[in-house]
């Protein structure tokens, strides 16, 4: 009878069921009846997660994105994540350690983010290779728990010093510092949510207990320190560490760990969000985020409407008001004034991790309160940053996703970067299966995004296989497999950028409407081979800067274009395109070229010349750019003036320039004597530049006219220049003194300095010297010329 049943169902019913282990685990996210929570929600769930063994994807560029994903994560080496762990624990390490964040201030948190990551693929996949692996790294970590005799678990610099000063009660912070330490609690956070994660999705009960002496040794390290002296140290970014203890408390039952969450509430930030108050500009962004999802879980447990108020207000704040076209947030890692994007375009906009940790907080506030509303921004950010933060050939992945106009992405190197998003970016695209489906209190079923799957409804007895290739087509279908009938309702989402979408269920038309949440409900008796063919029509539209109308992107359905602009850095003033139109509907502005690539081209619309637009998430390489100028024909004549003009003065300027240091590069330095002391270097902004250190200096020559007065003019870059304040001398003597914080904008600023013609006359050159300040540095100078008046 068994056999015949399962004749009666299609094929790849049977190639999911077993694919996975049973463990259900949900990312933090309530699940139905899942067997690991010991401690029930107070506030309802009206949506519930699916286990990630539960939905399988299927061919697609997210498929994709995760098999790049998967074989770097098999390129790496346990034993060099655990190097530093072993022998912080008096045991020999079995691996070097890697380079990059592995071997500076933040040692660790590489390991949290693997053990997620493995674990995470393990439960998508069924791959016995990833759980070898993760239950390895919790023998390991066991072992080092033992040797230590406290609980602790860690491999972070001068960790010993940094947490007995704590426990004392001395507590130092500049904000990403605690007592010499690069935000050490940010690294346990880490450890201890990788260990959560090899609990619930790999069933390693050993993890837990590791988890718990971890927790107990915090407790123990921070429980005489008063309110003022936790709230001192909270200045000092720290991660998720309430959302562990949340989570844990859940897991165990233990009161004890739900009263530690509430040691990590940061009252600076929280209790004003509560109130309804945005105190976000200029603050580090992802140093919130986990903040808000501490809320947001510990409001799923308790029901405290303090916490709920936290996670709605900050999440509709930041959605609604600092974020860029693909989801992303902040520019330099912080946030600005609300709705002030326009002069915030750089390669330092929308840190990837600040969007790893807003798909979290979206995927709670659903499980509470599901809505179309919340899934459309899910998408977007998923489409827009989350897969564009990735190079699907080799599967590095980006800092930060640049929207400079005309900007490039910086990929990780496998081996030598080990940033936060790197970290984060292990899990990224390991997970995206995680919110395709969720299961209705009711027992209906909420359809969320539209990407090739196969969702194994194990409670019904059911699956249901997406197949789609949205963007490049409009349709999408889902075949029902039943071993028998069952009635209960599917909810697809109605995409916010979609209008006239058609529902058919086996051929025949149906006339839906949108409910309260967003969605359209189909209510019925499922049957084997049911087939739902859901129609959404995309077209192009736009999407404007909140400060500047005419600065727009250009959507399809989903994804965001971009403009491919070639292999060399665009001309400043002349690279990048800008419109020219007095067509208002943007479906008129571009055509079509490839549909299977996605791939459009201007129509005649673009000056200097036309654009190929491709898919953001398609980027590799290449300079582009996503945000465009759009200029009325009457308008634009205006402009080329304008464009004109500064062509005339740059001109202008290199006609009366003497001399021009390009800094960072061998021969002009040499040229120029350039020397100093604790001299460093990097590139940015598409630019080289140089600074110091505390306590360093440079000098370099410059070239003058002795018969005209001269002016020197470096190049700076605007936002977060802390510490930057120098004197700058002429043959020794103090000219001026310069404080790089005056300048807020991230932005090139080229700034002048006349020069007394006493400092010149009857000299062919002089020498310039920048002097930091005691407690600052100098610089970083992007490039300085000399030019006479």
């Amino acid at each position: 009878m068994l056999k015949k049943k399962l004749l009666l169902v299609p094929c790849y019913i049977l190639m999911v069921i077993g694919t996975a282990n049973d463990i259900n685990a949900q990312n933090y996210v309530p699940e139905f009846n899942d067997s690991h929570i010991k401690v029930k929600t107070a506030t309802p769930i009206k949506a519930y997660s699916f286990n990630l063994n539960q939905v399988q994807l299927l061919n697609g560029p997210f498929k994709t994105a995760m098999k790049a994903d998967e074989a770097y994560l098999l390129s790496i080496n346990p034993d060099r994540l655990l190097s530093d762990f072993r022998s912080h624990s008096g045991l020999k390490p079995k691996g070097a350690k890697y380079e990059g964040w592995e071997s500076s201030g933040l040692a660790g948190h590489t390991l949290g983010h693997y053990m997620s990551a493995i674990a995470m693929h393990y439960a998508s996949t069924g791959d016995a290779e990833f759980l070898k692996r993760a239950n390895y790294i919790v023998s390991e970590l066991d072992e080092c728990q033992k040797a230590r005799k406290t609980g602790y678990i860690g491999a972070i610099p001068k960790e010993d010093t940094i947490w007995a000063e704590v426990a004392a009660g001395e507590i130092r912070s500049r904000g990403f510092d605690l007592n010499g330490g690069w935000s050490p609690w940010y690294t346990v956070h880490k450890v201890f949510a990788g260990l959560l994660d090899v609990y619930l999705y790999c069933g390693n009960k050993q993890a837990l207990k590791i988890s718990e002496g971890l927790a107990n040794w915090t407790g123990e390290t921070i429980k005489n320190l008063d309110d003022e002296k936790l709230q001192k140290m909270l200045f000092c970014e720290y991660g998720g560490m309430a959302e562990t203890f949340v989570n844990l408390y859940a897991f165990t039952g233990n009161k004890k760990y739900l009263d530690l969450s509430y040691k990590f509430y940061d009252k600076r930030i929280l209790d004003p969000l509560a109130e309804k108050q945005d105190v976000l500009p200029g603050k580090h962004s992802n140093t919130q985020i986990p903040k808000v999802i501490a809320s947001a879980r510990r409001y799923e447990l308790t029901g405290d409407k303090k916490d709920q108020a936290i996670a709605d207000f900050f999440w509709e704040t930041v959605v609604n008001n600092h974020s860029y076209v693909t989801g992303g947030n902040s520019n330099y890692e912080y946030l600005g004034e609300p709705c002030k994007l326009n002069d915030k375009l750089t390669e330092n906009t929308t840190e990837t991790c600040n969007t790893y940790n807003m798909l979290k907080l979206t995927r709670h506030l659903f499980a509470v309160n599901p809505s179309a509303g919340l899934m459309d921004y899910y998408e977007k950010a998923l489409y827009n940053h989350i897969l564009a933060s990735q190079n699907h050939d080799d599967g590095m992945m980006c800092y930060f996703v640049p929207l400079r106009m005309g900007g490039k992405k910086e990929y990780s190197s496998p081996f030598t970067s080990f940033t936060c998003c790197v970290g984060s970016g292990m899990e990224n695209h390991v997970k995206y299966n995680e919110s395709i489906y969720f299961r209705g209190s009711d027992g209906s079923l909420y359809v969320n995004l539209f990407i090739p799957s196969i969702l194994n409804w194990k409670d019904k007895g059911i699956t249901i296989k997406q197949e789609t290739t949205l963007p490049q087509s409009d349709k999408v279908t889902f075949t029902i497999g039943a071993t028998k009938p069952i009635k209960f309702a599917i909810r697809i989402r109605q995409p916010k950028w979609t209008t006239g979408s058609v529902l058919k269920v086996n051929g025949k038309t149906l006339q839906v409407s949108k409910d309260s949440t967003g969605y359209l409900v189909i209510d019925r008796t499922w049957k084997n081979n049911d087939l739902i063919e859901f129609t959404v029509p995309e077209s192009i539209y736009t999407e404007s800067m909140p400060d500047n109308a005419n600065r727009r992107a250009l959507f399809y359905g989903p994804v965001l274009l971009a403009g491919v602009l070639g292999d060399t850095e665009p001309d400043p003033l002349n690279g990048v395109p800008v419109f020219v139109t007095s067509e208002t509907d943007p479906n008129k502005w571009l055509q079509m070229v490839d549909k299977s690539q996605l791939g459009f081209r201007t129509a005649n619309i673009a000056q200097p010349a036309d654009v190929k637009l491709i898919p953001f998430n398609q980027t590799k390489n290449e300079y582009y750019s996503v945000y465009w100028d759009v200029f009325s024909p009457d308008a634009w004549v205006v402009q080329q003036k304008a464009y004109d003009e500064a062509r005339k003065k740059a001109r202008e300027l290199e006609a009366r320039t003497t001399d021009i240091l390009r800094v960072g590069e061998m021969q002009p330095e040499r040229d120029h004597n350039f020397t100093g002391e604790k001299i460093i270097n990097g590139e940015d902004h598409q630019r080289k530049w140089r600074s110091t250190n505390e306590g360093g200096f440079i000098t370099f020559d410059m070239k003058i006219d002795a018969n005209e007065k001269n002016t020197l003019i470096n190049t700076y870059w605007g936002m977060d220049n802390r510490g930057r304040v120098f004197d700058i001398l002429i043959d020794n003597v103090k000219l001026t003194t310069e404080d790089l914080n005056k300048y807020k904008e991230s932005r090139f600023y080229d700034i002048s300095y006349e020069i007394p013609i006493e400092l010149t006359k009857g000299k062919n050159k002089v020498s310039i010297k920048l002097l930091p300040k005691q407690g600052n540095s100098a610089g970083p100078v992007y490039g300085v010329r000399m030019v006479k008046n």
